[in-house]
């Protein structure tokens, strides 16, 4: 299982409408073939300057590497992600046996 997570901060100019649809086509993401467990969250913490997040799992690396090419991810990160994203931090686990 691989465990998919991103964390990021948002531009300072994106309003918060722009932050609701950028939650609103990150959800759309589980349509996609092989993504299980897609959460879109929220920090809590003062800990980090990231203060959103997504994280969903992958049965397998081959399962992942069709996710990341297929054209609605692709779509995602070209006319979603780019605009509304400064900074991010992506992290990919799997679970000690």
């Amino acid at each position: 299982m691989i465990y998919h997570s991103v964390f990021l901060q948002f531009k300072s100019d994106l309003s918060q409408e722009q932050r609701d649809t950028f939650f609103v086509e990150a959800k759309k993401l589980a349509q996609i073939p092989g993504v299980q467990n897609l959460q879109c969250l929220q920090e809590t913490s003062p800990k980090n300057t990231f203060e959103y997040g997504l994280i969903m799992q992958f049965e397998s690396d081959a399962v992942y590497q069709a996710y990341t090419q297929h054209p609605d991810h692709v779509r995602f990160v070209e006319q979603v992600w780019i605009p509304a994203v400064a900074s991010f931090q992506e992290i990919d686990y799997t679970q000690i046996p």
